[in-house]
Parts: C-alpha cells; sequence; structure tokens
C-alpha cells in the first residue's frame, strides 16, 4: 500500500501542533490574560529599571548571536545576526516553531554562503551549549535548596534542572566524543532531506561530512573554550538579570537566588515545544513560581509582562526586521550567494 504523500503528512503534523498549542493557551489563557491586562501599571515602573531590564536583554541577544558566530567559525556579523533573530521570530509564533525556526535560520545562512553542514553543525552545538547551560543554572541554587527554606514548588524546579544538566552533558559528551550516533543521526538527515520535494539531493557522504564538522567545532572550541563559557553565561546571566532588573521596577525587593529557581524552572518549561515561543506557558509558570519564591502576586505579574516583552516581543518584531533587510542583500533563500 502506498504510503501518504510528503505534504500530506506535513499538514497532519502542522493540524497537530495548531491543536496542541490550542489546548494549551486554552488552560494557561486566564495567567496569560492576567499579565498582559497589567499593562497600564507599566506607567508605575521605576524607569531606571525598566531601561536596565530591556538593555540587559538586547546584550543577552547579543552573546547569543555571538556564541553562534563562534561555533559557525563566521567573520561576519549581518548574516548571524539577522537568520538568528528571524528564526526566533519564527519559533516564537509558529505551533511547533522550533523545528520551523531552525529551517529558516539554516537556510539564511546557506544563502548567506556558509557552508550547509557547517551551518548545521553551527547550530546543533550552539543549541545544546545554550541548553546545558539553563540546565546547569539550579546548580548555583543547591544550597539555598538544601536549606530547608524553599517551598517544594521550587525545590523540585531545581532537582528538575540538576537531573536535566547531567542528561544534556552526557548527550553532549557523547555526540563531541564518539562518531557512532553521530553517523545515524546524519544517515536519517539524509533520508529526511532525500524525501522534501523539489530541493537539491544532499551528497551521499552526509554522515561522514557531520563527524568531520563536528571535528573541527570541537578543535576550535577547544582553542576558545573561554570565549564560548563567557558568551553562554552572558546569554544566560543578563537574561536573568533582566528579570531581577525587571522586579526591582516594580518595588520589589526578592531574593535572588529563589529567582534563579523560579527563572531556570521556567527556562526549562518554555524548552517544550507546546505553543509557539512559550507563549502563555511561560507567562503562568513564571508569575505563579515567583510567587513561590515570595514575590508580591502583583509585582510578579507586572514584572513577568517587563520580562516577556524584552524576551519576546521586541526580539520578535526585530526578527521580522530582519528578515526583510536579509532578502534584500542575500535574495531568495534557495540560492546561496557569496558572503559579502
Amino acid at each position: 500500500m502506498d504510503s501518504p504523500p510528503q505534504s500530506s503528512k506535513s499538514a497532519v503534523g502542522r493540524t497537530i501542533a495548531v491543536i496542541l498549542a490550542g489546548l494549551s493557551l486554552y488552560i494557561v489563557l486566564p495567567a496569560l490574560v492576567r499579565v498582559i491586562s497589567s499593562w497600564p501599571r507599566l506607567s508605575s515602573l521605576s524607569p531606571w529599571w525598566w531601561l536596565v531590564a530591556i538593555v540587559a536583554e538586547a546584550l543577552s541577544f547579543f552573546c547569543a548571536m555571538a556564541l553562534l558566530r563562534l561555533v559557525l567559525r563566521s567573520k561576519g556579523w549581518f548574516a548571524v545576526v539577522t537568520a538568528g533573530l528571524a528564526g526566533n521570530a519564527v519559533t516564537n509564533t509558529l505551533p511547533g516553531g522550533d523545528a520551523v525556526g531552525a529551517s529558516v535560520q539554516y537556510r539564511m545562512l546557506h544563502a548567506s554562503g556558509i557552508d550547509p553542514v557547517q551551518a548545521a553543525g553551527g547550530l546543533a552545538v550552539s543549541s545544546i551549549i545554550g541548553v546545558a547551560g539553563l540546565f546547569s543554572l539550579p546548580i548555583f541554587a543547591l544550597p539555598i535548596i538544601f536549606g530547608g527554606t524553599v517551598s517544594a514548588g521550587l525545590v523540585h524546579a531545581g532537582e528538575l534542572g540538576v537531573v536535566g544538566f547531567v542528561l544534556i552533558s552526557v548527550l553532549g559528551v557523547v555526540l563531541l566524543s564518539t562518531d557512532g550516533p553521530l553517523m545515524r543521526l546524519g544517515r536519517v538527515l539524509q533520508w529526511i532531506i532525500s524525501k522534501l520535494p523539489k530541493k537539491k539531493k544532499p551528497a551521499g557522504d552526509l554522515p561522514s561530512r557531520l563527524v568531520k564538522e563536528r571535528d573541527l567545532v570541537r578543535a576550535d572550541l577547544g582553542q576558545n573554550w573561554w570565549k564560548a563559557v563567557l558568551l553562554v553565561a552572558g546569554r544566560i546571566g543578563l537574561d536573568y538579570f533582566s528579570l531581577l532588573a525587571a522586579l526591582r521596577a516594580t518595588g520589589a525587593h526578592p531574593n535572588p537566588s529563589l529567582v534563579l529557581l523560579a527563572y531556570a524552572a521556567t527556562a526549562v518549561i518554555a524548552l517544550i515545544p507546546i505553543t509557539p515561543g512559550g507563549i502563555g506557558i511561560v507567562e503562568a509558570s513564571l508569575s505563579g513560581l515567583l510567587v513561590l519564591a515570595n514575590v508580591p502576586s502583583s509585582s510578579a505579574v507586572l514584572a513577568t509582562l517587563v520580562f516577556r516583552l524584552g524576551s519576546y516581543w521586541l526580539p520578535t518584531i526585530a526578527g521580522g526586521v530582519c528578515y526583510i533587510l536579509f532578502r534584500r542583500r542575500y535574495g531568495s533563500l534557495n540560492s546561496p550567494s557569496a558572503v559579502s
């Protein structure tokens, strides 16, 4: 019996993603509405702390783009920044947008003249490093977790983060030190790409090319490991500091360690691609966990709105602008150009 056409399978997948996103949004809608409806209270914020929160978030995104540029071994900034922000915008707006956003980012990097395997390897390494950094956050709050002064909800969040950090670290070590799993991944990717209609078929040595690219990235990171560590720390640390600044803008003076646990747990939850960009999920989780971190409910809701303005809404708008600027310089995403 013939298998369904590829387009039919894709349509079914998109339909399921939309349904799951819709159900999830319905569940968290009250929290989302509560956060968004607090916008009239933005005028009551401390303007200087609000500015600090937005600037810290902008610098956090800069660190993320610099890390991607490092693992791509690219000297240019324009293609990396525009592709990164455009891919982030797609992730934030489409159901199941993580895969689509990564695809857009990959195609933009390829269209700018970056080798496709180099682009795929750089995106994968950047993602693994970033996720490992997020899962490592609860480790810094272990003293307060075991101090017995934290709510059960935050303790469980910290334990989840520690377990996740161990798992992602093991995955990273396996992929960076052994060839077998990466070869199998390459064969799967080659099969998937070969099924895509009207696309240039990849060379038959994609698995070995992935291994070669991994070795190049590993050697380069071996020489620049301190840069990668600083950029990951800057990406996550500035994002966390943006949340602290948003809380201070509301007049709250929370315990930074408890806020770190709330932030880390929300970041882990947001990794699950239930809704586009974690919309609704992040608002519900972060505002609720901040209350568990002894932040007054009104301050938690308002700070969540400020934080999401800097980490979700403004970058999403910037991503749309970046896509237009990229297309003006490089044209179609289907034909690679020389890097200018």
